[in-house]
């Protein structure tokens, strides 16, 4: 049986995710895999750099049953054309902020005041993240906490992490 053939799905699983301007190949496979496996499927990229397509080798090969995400994915040159109608959240390390939430917190806003909203889950690139005009354009903002002095994650790694999160309120794990 393939991967793709017997699968869950939850009330987030339409949510769109988007990469603001990003630059590695390997990252957009890698979040194309991400997505399969939290039951996401609406890839956005925005200005990617010219080889942060979904075409890429490079993002097939990361992909790993997640080339019919990359086949979908949709380009945009604007965030805004990207996120229109959404309830968005930018995904930023960027400090300075008001009213961050954590990757639960935005979980469990999300089941409890948007679950029947359209969702944009937005990150930036992995050189300088969003910019600050792109985060103060969203309706919410979530920070993954992490020790020490840490700058930031890997883009497919903090993907992942939303993902999950947003995955467990999804299908009612996560629900006080």
């Amino acid at each position: 049986m393939k991967p793709s053939e017997k699968r869950r799905t939850h009330r987030f699983a339409d949510s769109v995710v988007v990469l603001v301007r990003p630059r590695y190949p390997e990252n957009v496979g890698a979040v194309a895999r991400a997505m399969r496996v939290t039951g996401f499927r609406d890839l956005v990229l925005v200005a990617p750099h010219e080889m942060a397509v979904p075409s890429h080798p490079q993002a097939a090969r990361l992909a790993v049953g997640s080339t019919d995400i990359l086949d979908q994915a949709r380009v945009f040159d604007r965030l805004g054309d990207a996120v229109g109608g959404h309830v968005t959240v930018a995904v930023s390390a960027r400090r300075g902020v008001s009213g961050v939430l954590s990757p639960r917190e935005l979980g469990l806003r999300l089941v409890h005041e948007f679950a029947d909203a359209r969702i944009a889950l937005v990150f930036g690139n992995e050189r300088t993240g969003l910019l600050r005009a792109e985060v103060e354009s969203c309706s919410l903002v979530c920070r993954i906490p992490m020790v020490g002095n840490e700058p930031s994650l890997n883009l497919s790694q903090a993907v992942m992490i939303i993902l999950y999160e947003v995955m467990l309120v999804g299908i009612g794990q996560l629900c006080d």
